[in-house]
């Protein structure tokens, strides 16, 4: 799939666009409700995922993974 690159309120626009078609402007409502926050520290467990790791590791790794 080739997804040109678009602004954040450009992709919001046919987000939204994509739901009102597939779900009805009902179903759309309700699917925008069901938002959840979530919980935790977001930035403190990033420290412990990443502890240790160099940004050239993580570069690679990306690259690697966009290979295959």
């Amino acid at each position: 799939m080739n997804i040109p690159a678009l602004n954040p309120s450009t992709i919001r626009k046919l987000g939204l666009e994509a739901l009102a078609k597939a779900l009805g402007p009902i179903g759309m409502a309700r699917f925008l409700q069901q938002y959840e926050g979530g919980t935790g520290d977001y930035t403190k467990e990033r420290q412990k995922w990443l502890k240790g790791q160099k940004v050239k590791d993580i570069v690679k790794e990306i690259k690697e993974r966009r290979a295959r």
